[in-house]
Parts: C-alpha cells; sequence; structure tokens
C-alpha cells in the first residue's frame, strides 16, 4: 500500500514536472512548412520573387538525406518560430538536395540538376551548407555545418541582413558581438 501510494506521487509529480517544462519551451513549427518556401527550382524567377517581396537574398539550405546535422538543424533551430519569422521576413528560403537529380535552373538561367548545382557551382561535398545569396544572384555568406544554437544562427542572419560580410568575416563578428553582450 506505501509502495503503490509512493509510485502514484511519482508518477503525478513527473506528470506535473514534464507539463510544466514543456509550458516553458519555445514554441515549434515543421520547418518543411513553415520555413523553406516553395519552387518550381528556377533560381532566376525566384530573384525577381525576393525583388518583388523587398526579400534582401535568398538562403540556400543544402541537405542530403541521412545528413545528422541537417536534421539536427531542422529539429532545433530550423523550427523555432522566432527563426521562422526572420528569416521569411528577409529571404526567400530553398532545400536543395546535394545527391539530388531534380532538375532546376541555377541564378543565370542555366538548367542543371541539384547536385551539379550543389557541387559544381557552389563546391558543397558536406551538408548542411548555408549559402546566402545577394539579389542578383552572388554568393555573398556560406556557413558549412549546423550552427551552435538558434541564437547563433539568428546571428547570421543578422550578418547577411547588415551586409557585414562586407566589412568582416563571420567569425569576428560572432565574436565581438559576444563582448557585447558580455558588458
Amino acid at each position: 500500500m506505501l509502495i503503490n501510494t509512493y509510485r502514484n506521487r511519482l508518477f503525478f509529480f513527473t506528470l506535473c514536472f514534464m507539463f510544466i517544462s514543456s509550458s516553458f519551451a519555445a514554441p515549434t513549427k515543421n520547418p518543411e512548412e513553415h520555413f523553406f518556401d516553395s519552387t518550381f527550382g528556377d533560381f532566376s524567377e525566384e530573384l525577381q520573387t525576393a525583388k518583388e517581396e523587398g526579400k534582401k537574398g535568398i538562403l540556400i539550405f543544402f541537405e542530403m538525406d541521412e545528413c545528422p546535422f541537417c536534421h539536427w538543424m531542422k529539429t532545433n533551430v530550423l523550427n523555432q518560430e522566432e527563426v521562422q519569422k526572420y528569416y521569411k521576413d528577409n529571404f526567400l528560403i530553398f532545400a536543395v538536395d546535394i545527391e539530388g537529380d531534380v532538375e532546376m535552373t541555377n541564378f543565370q538561367g542555366k538548367a542543371m540538376t541539384q547536385k551539379d548545382f550543389a557541387f559544381k557551382e557552389n563546391r558543397v561535398r558536406a551538408t548542411p551548407v548555408i549559402a546566402f545569396f545577394d539579389l542578383q544572384g552572388k554568393r555573398v555568406m556560406r556557413f558549412t555545418g549546423r550552427t551552435g544554437s538558434k541564437e547563433e544562427f539568428l546571428l547570421l542572419g543578422q550578418f547577411v541582413v547588415d551586409k557585414e560580410y562586407e566589412k568582416t568575416k563571420f567569425s569576428k563578428y560572432k565574436r565581438a558581438h559576444k563582448s557585447k553582450k558580455a558588458q
């Protein structure tokens, strides 16, 4: 009887803890639906759309199946509402499979497969690669690997939006930002 009462209390407290801790977690949404934009694969047309919508540029998330770091980004960063809002406000966002045989059109209007666009044009060998392109289709920033956190990914977006890449490297920008926060 005493053991059952103890188990019931433990179970009740565990449920309460799970409920309370989950209520403090940041809201998340599926990145496939809420982070990435739909495309017919014509990036020359997407540049025009980005201009018309007043975006700062285009973000391409180079990925492949079975990539643990891509999965980590999708389940820990790209699913965060704050991230989705910031990036959707500033960029058109597309995923490209580096092993994909799907036909697409690059920023200059040339037809090719996704894997040729990834490897031949953008030298992507490992994933994820987060590449930012300006409104002329010129790559202005490339980040290889996963970010350490949602905050680092947001800082990366700010780095591109503010065109800080014209003045410094992201590692220096990030270091300077950390020291400002510490003060």
